[in-house]
């Protein structure tokens, strides 16, 4: 059975046309309830149903009943149906972060009434560099950058953050602030949590304390290895092992970046970097197009890396990256 939330339960039959025709409403894509049904009776014969029809008109009857105690409409586009089971925030949005799943559930349970899901869009700022910490993310999707900003105004980043973590972990550790700025490089989800809220529960929460240490450890091991990155190695070698880091945490071949953005993220300028990705694509180990950057050879991309990418690789397990 799955629970399209808040009260709708779902056959297991019936959830490929409901997926398909809630996505199709989030994303703007049926403007009638004519040109729905053709989409959702196509695909109910498809799932054992008697008929077609049969299989559309449940699906709408899901619908309606879900319409009235939810929001159709996100920026990402994201289908809200959950698993029956599966571990949701306080407004029942599905949690995918991998510090939230990793604790047992009677930890989540205290977690679960502060969490709040949010939108990350891109290039937004989660905080500010020495301003106090209100608030903490859990990543459900995308990646966020801890950067380092002078006061010259030059950025140079020292940390990324996806579904693996946590952005804010100093609250974590009992510290209200952190000298980095967080900014969504990728957009994605986030469960949003108070700092007052984590601060009050972590006596209680043994197993997540253990796990945000760890964290916070392999995070602080990552931001030295950045530092010696960007002081001994070339440009070529930096945009290789920062495309990697990157693909480890959002799952896939395309990475939505521009230039400017990687070299605000390396430190350097726009034309260093288009050297860079030039070369690495005649190597034919990326193809860059307008807004992205293509992974087409990870091995080949390996061994255009300089060694800081196998000496974090190494920690990936530890945090749940895969």
């Amino acid at each position: 059975m799955f629970r399209v939330f808040p009260r709708v339960v779902v056959d297991r039959e019936d959830v490929h046309p409901v997926v398909t025709l809630l996505c199709l409403f989030r994303r703007g894509r049926s403007a009638t309830y004519r040109k729905t049904t053709r989409t959702v009776t196509q695909i109910a014969g498809s799932v054992g149903k008697k008929t077609a029809a049969e299989g559309s008109g449940r699906a709408f009857d899901i619908l309606m009943i879900w319409r009235k105690h939810t929001r159709m409409a996100t920026s990402t586009g994201e289908c809200s149906l959950a698993l029956e089971g599966e571990r949701t925030s306080a407004d029942g949005k599905s949690v995918k972060n991998h510090l939230l799943l990793s604790i047992g559930e009677d930890e989540f349970s205290r977690f679960r009434p502060h969490l709040r899901y949010v939108d990350l869009p891109h290039h937004a700022s989660l905080h500010e560099p020495n301003q106090k910490l209100d608030f903490v993310f859990f990543p459900n999707k995308g990646l966020v950058s801890l950067v380092v900003a002078t006061r010259e105004g030059k950025t140079v980043e020292v940390g990324v953050v996806g579904r693996e973590g946590l952005v804010g972990i100093p609250a974590a550790v009992g510290l209200n602030r952190s000298p980095h700025r967080a900014v969504v490089q990728i957009e994605g989800t986030a469960s949003k949590m108070a700092v007052t809220a984590l601060t009050a529960v972590l006596p209680s929460v043994t197993q997540f304390q253990v796990l945000a240490n760890r964290y916070a450890v392999v995070q602080g091991m990552q931001a030295a290895q950045t530092a010696a990155c960007n002081r001994l190695h070339g440009i070529e070698q930096r945009l290789a092992r920062w495309l990697l880091i990157m693909q480890d945490r959002v799952d896939s071949g395309v990475l939505l970046i521009t230039h400017d953005f990687l070299a605000t993220m390396l430190g350097t300028d726009r034309p260093s970097v288009s050297v860079a990705a030039g070369s690495l694509q005649r190597k034919e180990l990326i193809a860059c197009t307008r807004g992205a950057v293509r992974v087409l050879k990870r091995k080949g991309l390996e061994t255009a890396a300089c060694e800081c990418y196998s000496v974090v690789q190494q920690f990936n397990g530890a945090v749940g990256i895969k």
